[in-house]
């Protein structure tokens, strides 16, 4: 095997981009039990996001299609849930880059009682609204805050989802 990941078979990108979902999401774990930090109704979302695409990355990895059909689902079906999880941080990253006077008042609910409460799509409304818990930074790496990152392996993860799937071969 090569040492491009580019050049790799489809079998292999897959199943590294479900090693990389899994490795964030226990980070996202460590993070939150190690360091004790609570993780925000935005960064839950973002962490359904990265479980769909290991999720889809496992299954297509392990099936690999030979066909040329079968991989395009499965890059698109990746991609999906990487789109979705960009959305979030990107409006996660807006929100901490607004000036405090800006930022909306924190809504001390947790996610499970919004959805309980109000139902998941207005749950789901409220929580892309945002609140002062999701605009505070108590992580950084390198300048950049823990949604700026997760954006960052957003869009790396689904441009590789879709270069798996589409690539001739």
């Amino acid at each position: 095997m090569t040492t491009n990941p580019f050049a790799w078979g489809f079998r292999a990108q897959f199943l590294t981009g479900f090693a990389l979902c899994v490795a964030l999401l226990a980070y996202a774990l460590y993070v939150q039990f190690g360091m004790l930090m609570m993780p925000c109704p935005l960064c839950i979302l973002q962490r359904v996001a990265f479980a769909a695409m290991a999720v889809v990355f496992l299954v297509g990895g392990l099936h690999s299609p030979k066909g040329r059909v079968g991989r395009a689902i499965y890059g698109l079906l990746a991609f999906v849930p990487a789109a979705a999880g960009g959305v979030v941080a990107a409006r996660h990253v807006w929100l901490q880059s607004l000036p405090p006077s800006e930022v909306p008042l924190c809504t001390s609910m947790g996610l499970d009682y919004m959805v309980e409460a109000m139902g998941p799509f207005k749950a789901l409304a409220k929580v892309l609204e945002g609140s002062g818990e999701c605009a505070k930074v108590d992580w950084s790496f390198l300048g950049l805050s823990m949604p700026a990152w997760t954006l960052a392996w957003f869009i790396g993860l689904g441009l590789g989802a879709l270069w798996a799937g589409w690539r001739r071969r």
